[in-house]
């Protein structure tokens, strides 16, 4: 006979991907067990199964669990069965636990790795141009031309990053990103040797290379996480930011006194070195792709995802060049390019200057000013994290997502405004510290406003979108950090300087309440 026995249809059965009947005395439903048999190659088998039943024999015993696995690993050949129609049990927000041991996590813990080495390798320069300027005779105007010389090459990557994101994901650019950028700031002591224009052009290389970090950043989160995630994994990632600039000012000083002014430029490379290996090797640039992730991790992406994965055929038919005309033509994306030019106005300030101006007004040590301004950030990433988390509570509970990113968005930017204006009447370092970690602390909660809302008004434009207002940014930025250099050597005060921050603050806050939305805006529309 061709009709196969029971016994070998039941041994069959339990050694594929189908659910199991349960323990009568559990509670729980059924799972999938991720053995090597995909989901749709046990439907034959179920055939055979059934008509054996219905020829008069008893239905073939399940297996019964008595335990459950809930860390079924998900093949990319299993995506399009899962989003077929598989019995799932309800979809249900992660419990913290569940959260925070998810693969999603570990590519958002990557991500907070590379941004932290992204920011401590621009700090550096910002503790090593002191005693660089003492040592060469630079004056404060020329030591802010030699940090802004960063934000030169910052300003040309951002938006060919930001396409090339969109069009090639962002685990290969990021890739080449971080191994450009630690290649740059691994050669900085050789180019400081060797001339001028060499430092200058080590220099616009790392910023080049660090222009990718952030479309990047967008991009995954962006496809990992769905929308009540999403400023909390901002926060998480941008947290490891925040910590690379405590980190970078901390260490960098440490490192000086052992290995000289260049000891924390070759550590710093070396690590980044490092990161690539294990990030090429343990992240996929969409869940779909990742060999790790589990089936119902998976399907709870997909299910909540505003921006499908795209195949490698669809990604080839997309525009070479974005709709530049039609991102320009709506006011939510001046909204998003007036607010990061603003964060990114009071961030560069902030980073660049703090060290030598708490070593100029109140004549602390490099050591004590690296100390003073490395407790800011650390505040910051805490808060931001804290930030997202109760963003995403507020969409929950369900206030609007166009509110909670103006509430979120009015915070990070009058909230700064006010600390620095308090800044400007701190009689010691004790208590401008207090006032420069309170401005920092709430500038994070800009991280769950504009820098979230790019992933809402254009999912599928969030690389290049980002692009376009991070040039805007880093065009702000240079601004204000060669202009506070020409601006102390002109007046001989922080204080005006810090005042009128103080009103751009405020007048971004006004702008961004006015046309800012949480709604997605059809950039593709062609009248």
């Amino acid at each position: 006979m061709n009709s196969p026995s029971l016994t070998t249809v039941n041994r069959q059965l339990c050694s594929s991907s189908i659910p199991c009947r349960q323990n009568p005395n559990l509670s729980h439903k059924p799972y999938f067990f991720g053995f090597p048999c995909s989901i749709s190659s046990i439907r034959p088998l179920a055939a055979q199964s059934l008509s054996v039943s219905a020829s008069g024999a008893t239905s073939p015993p399940f297996k019964s669990c008595s335990s459950v696995v809930n860390r079924t690993r998900a093949s990319s050949g299993d995506a399009q069965s899962v989003s077929d129609g598989a019995s799932f049990r309800e979809m249900r927000e992660p419990s913290f636990a569940e959260f925070i041991t998810s693969e999603r996590v570990k590519v958002v813990a990557m991500l907070a790795l590379a941004l932290a080495l992204c920011n401590a390798d621009r700090v550096v320069m910002s503790v090593a141009v002191v005693p660089l300027s003492q040592s060469r005779g630079w004056r404060q105007s020329f030591a802010g031309i030699v940090q802004s010389s960063f934000l030169w090459g910052y300003l040309i990557s951002p938006i060919a990053g930001g396409t090339l994101v969109d069009r090639h994901g962002g685990k290969v650019v990021m890739a080449w990103g971080v191994a450009l950028w630690s290649l740059a700031t691994f050669l900085t002591p050789w180019a400081a040797e060797t001339s001028l224009l060499a430092l200058l052009a080590m220099r616009m290389l790392l910023g080049i290379a660090e222009g990718v970090a952030l479309p990047c950043m967008n991009n995954m989160i962006a496809r990992w996480f769905p929308q009540t995630e999403r400023s909390r994994a901002v926060g998480l990632a941008m947290a490891g930011f925040q910590l690379g600039s405590a980190i970078g000012l901390t260490l960098s000083p440490i490192l000086m006194s052992q290995g000289g002014i260049y000891g924390p430029f070759v550590i710093f490379g070396l690590s980044g070195f490092l990161w690539v290996l294990v990030w090429v090797s343990a992240t996929s640039s969409s869940p779909d792709r990742s060999p790790q992730i589990s089936i119902y991790e998976l399907k709870y992406i997909q299910s909540r995802s505003s921006v499908p994965s795209l195949s490698k055929n669809q990604l080839k038919e997309r525009q070479a060049i974005p709709p530049f005309r039609r991102l320009l033509s709506k006011p939510p994306t001046w909204a998003v390019i007036s607010a990061n030019a603003m964060h990114s106005w009071g961030f560069f300030v902030i980073l660049s200057w703090m060290p030598i101006y708490f070593k100029t007004i109140y004549h602390v040590d490099l050591r004590q000013a690296a100390w003073f301004s490395a407790v800011p950030w650390s505040m910051m990433a805490l808060v931001g994290y804290f930030a997202g988390v109760l963003s995403d509570m507020m969409i929950q509970s369900g206030t609007s997502v166009t509110l909670t990113r103006k509430i979120m968005q009015s915070i990070g930017f009058v909230g700064p405004g006010l600390a620095l204006i308090g800044l400007t009447m701190a009689k010691t370092p004790l208590i401008a510290s207090a006032w420069l970690t309170l401005a920092v602390g709430l500038k994070a909660f800009s991280h769950c406003g504009f820098l979230v809302n790019l992933q809402e008004i254009a999912p599928q434009y969030s690389g290049v979108l980002h692009g376009m207002s991070n040039t805007a940014g880093t065009l702000a930025a240079i601004v204000g950090t060669v202009g506070a250099g020409f601006f102390v050597e002109l007046v001989g005060s922080f204080k005006g300087f810090l005042l009128l921050t103080s009103f751009l603050y405020f007048s971004a806050a006004l702008f961004w309440n006015v046309y800012c939305t949480g709604e997605r805006v059809d950039f593709d529309e062609t009248a």
